[in-house]
């Protein structure tokens, strides 16, 4: 079994900047996917950014340019660089990982979350 857990949340003014971390733990033969989507109240869980195993990254329109995922492969852990922080990117920040564990079964996780609170 795989587990996902978040670090980084906490409370920022407008403007300011947050990095979050997302470090997976288990039998990992191999990550795909890592990316990372929020849940504002209100709303539906949306997506924010992914990394591929290639390296390739996509962002949803509403943080690009401010945002920035990376990941360091030999730790199995993913980040999001927070930029240019607006009120309306407060939610909580959930994190994603798909691969393959132990014996090849695929596995696909999520994190518990962590709670980012922008204020104006």
């Amino acid at each position: 079994q795989v587990q996902l857990v978040e670090s980084g949340g906490g409370l920022v003014q407008a403007g300011g900047s947050l990095r979050l971390s997302c470090a997976a733990d288990g039998n990992i033969n191999g990550l795909n996917t890592m990316a990372w989507h929020r849940h504002a109240p209100g709303n539906q869980r949306d997506f924010v950014a992914l990394m591929d195993n290639t390296g390739s990254t996509r962002y949803a329109d509403s943080v690009k340019g401010r945002f920035t995922i990376s990941r360091d492969n030999g730790k199995n852990t993913v980040y999001l660089q927070m930029d240019s922080l607006k009120p309306e990117d407060t939610a909580v920040y959930y994190c994603y990982a798909g691969g393959r564990a132990n014996y090849g079964r695929p596995f696909a996780s999520w994190g518990r979350g962590t709670q980012v609170t922008v204020s104006s």
